[in-house]
């Protein structure tokens, strides 16, 4: 899956355990009628994709959902969901190609004026 947006917020690597788990968090603000702000994970090695990138940039992020199971000390289950990149790449907005010329209005073509309606259309419809 893939999320499309702007980048709102690079937060730093966070490193947890004595086995020296990172994680870091960017939020993309989806460009939509009712944009959306999503927090998205990169852990590990994935981490460092982000050093690359800064607020504003617009960019792709390829994305897997993530669930977990968890049972409290009272016995009741609870589940959570993460959003984690792993891939990210900039999207370029489409600049206009200037080289190729404008087209000209409809007015600037001759009408044809040497059809002959009454020739036998082969076309099936």
């Amino acid at each position: 899956m893939e999320v499309q947006g702007r980048i709102k917020v690079i937060g730093d690597t966070q490193t947890f355990g004595s086995n020296g788990f990172r994680k870091r968090e960017v939020v993309v603000t989806t460009e939509e009628q009712y944009p959306q702000h999503l927090s998205i994970e990169f852990i590990q090695d994935k981490t460092d994709l982000l050093n690359n990138y800064q607020v504003g940039q617009q960019v792709k992020i390829g994305i897997n959902l993530r669930g977990r199971e968890w049972v409290n000390p009272q016995g009741e289950t609870k589940y959570f969901n993460s959003i984690q990149g792993w891939r990210i790449e900039t999207v370029q907005s489409e600049p206009m190609n200037e080289n190729m010329p404008p087209v000209p209005p409809a007015e600037a073509f001759e009408p044809a004026g040497d059809l002959n309606e009454d020739e036998h259309d082969d076309l099936p419809f």
